[in-house]
């Protein structure tokens, strides 16, 4: 799919989020770089969508923004129907507890809780009552193969169960969709696989995942690659069922 092509995507009907010729400028040391220039696309609902590009893309600045961690210099940003894009800090940060679900690279627990309590975090900042809170945590850390690590700590756990309790959690609050920043950058092949399995599977029940990675082989797991270069998008393409299903040729 070309660049006109994804252009045309982002007046879509139904998106759960489009950016409209969303441009990032920013000062760095005397001088203007341009981080994204007129980036436009829109994802629906339950799509499983990766984000590479090489260091200096703009990929970084993309996913702050997405996340609601940044603002755009210019353009628009529609979440969930809303007009993000120019919004307070206070309001982003709502915006960010309750749309949006976040899992990092080096998983970001709380080393004094238990697996539960870890998931319980955002429903916390909610706040969701302690025994739903409690009652969905469980649901969640089932969901992801850890119901015999509730009360587990992180250094007890290993890397994987660490991503594991990390996806949970940022399941908690229903999220729109489910950020991922190099997911299995600290995992072996083998664990990366499982790791990418649990983010598969919860694309299946329905759940949009937007993936950013600088690997080709991890991004082909996802439904559909955005490519960045420069700060723009220069290819939008939907990839293959059989590449997508070939989770074993990966790992």
């Amino acid at each position: 799919m070309n660049v006109a092509t994804s252009l045309a995507r982002a007046a879509g009907a139904g998106a759960i989020l489009r950016l409209g010729d969303l441009h990032k400028q920013f000062l760095l040391e005397g001088e203007t770089v341009h981080a994204l220039r007129g980036v436009s696309f829109a994802i629906q609902p339950g799509e499983f969508v990766a984000i590479m590009g090489p260091s200096g893309s703009g990929k970084s600045t993309l996913l702050n923004i997405l996340g609601c961690l940044d603002r755009p210099t210019s353009g628009d940003y529609y979440l969930g129907g809303e007009n993000v894009a120019a919004l307070d800090d206070d309001t982003l940060s709502e915006i960010r507890c309750r749309r949006i679900g976040f899992v990092f690279q080096s998983y970001n627990l709380i080393p004094q809780l238990t697996v539960l309590e870890n998931i319980e975090v955002p429903l916390f900042y909610q706040g969701i009552s302690p025994l739903e809170a409690r009652q969905r945590s469980r649901q969640l850390a089932e969901m992801v193969g850890l119901s015999d690590r509730l009360r587990h700590r992180p250094y007890q756990l290993s890397g994987g169960q660490q991503q594991r309790v990390a996806i949970a959690r940022s399941l908690a609050n229903n999220p729109l969709m489910i950020l991922a920043d190099e997911p299995t950058g600290n995992l072996d092949s083998a664990t990366e696989g499982e790791i990418l399995q649990v983010l598969i599977d919860l694309n299946r029940r329905g759940i949009t995942i937007i993936m950013v990675t600088h690997e080709d082989r991890i991004a082909h797991i996802a439904r559909r690659v955005i490519r960045l270069r420069d700060g723009g998008v220069v290819s939008d393409s939907p990839e293959s069922e059989a590449v997508n299903s070939s989770l074993e040729n990966l790992i």
